[in-house]
């Protein structure tokens, strides 16, 4: 079977701003999240990696790259199929502002409807996310695979394995540098372990999930 870690981007700064991050370029890692990815990278150095694949956005490079100190023999790959949300017309605004919306009301209680002005529906971000899940594990059986992305694509891809429709699949907690493991094989799909944060309590031991 291949295993695959999927591994939330450590914290940044953007969250502060109340704003929709998105896509928003030039978004790094804050002091906590560098200390957050060394745990993680302390955590995984023994981990027999074989490929490390990465959403383009810069927290997620920030945070592979603080894993992959401890695997010098990889390359991380740049996988566009695992970058966030592209929430259209919606990305840097306010979420205060946003709460206020029709859509805000859909994508809360029916997301499988929902869908961003300009941008994508919630239904084809969970399958272009499965559709590439579904493509490592073909093309690199009974490998080990880091994947770095973002908490709604990892919820979605969770959701999707444990047979839960999209519609709730905000009750799955993805957390900062959490990591999340999937066996997958040629016939029933194993969920390891979800939003599992054991090497952060020495980093952050008062705080409490971020969601």
């Amino acid at each position: 079977m291949t295993q695959l870690l999927l591994i939330r981007h450590a914290t940044n700064d953007y969250v502060k701003t109340g704003r929709l991050a998105g896509r928003t370029p030039d978004v790094h890692l804050n002091d906590e999240g560098k200390l957050q990815a060394e745990a993680l990278g302390n955590r995984l150095a023994d981990t027999p990696l074989t490929l490390a694949v990465s959403s383009p956005m810069e927290r997620c490079q920030e945070t592979a790259q603080a894993v992959l100190a401890h695997h010098p023999h990889l390359t991380l790959v740049t996988n566009h199929a695992l970058n966030e949300v592209d929430y259209g017309e919606w990305q840097g605004a306010k979420i205060s502002e946003l709460a206020s919306r029709k859509m805000w009301q859909v994508i809360q209680e029916y997301p499988s409807r929902a869908y961003f002005p300009n941008g994508e529906a919630m239904r084809d971000v969970q399958t272009r996310a499965v559709n590439e899940i579904e493509g490592l594990v073909k093309a690199h059986p009974s490998e080990m695979i880091a994947v770095f992305s973002h908490a709604d694509l990892i919820k979605m891809v969770v959701a999707h394995y444990l047979g839960m429709h999209l519609d709730v699949f905000q009750r799955i907690v993805i957390s900062p540098a959490s990591i999340t493991t999937l066996q997958l094989g040629h016939s029933r799909p194993y969920v390891g372990t979800t939003n599992d944060i054991s090497h952060l309590l020495k980093v952050q031991p008062t705080s409490k999930p971020a969601l």
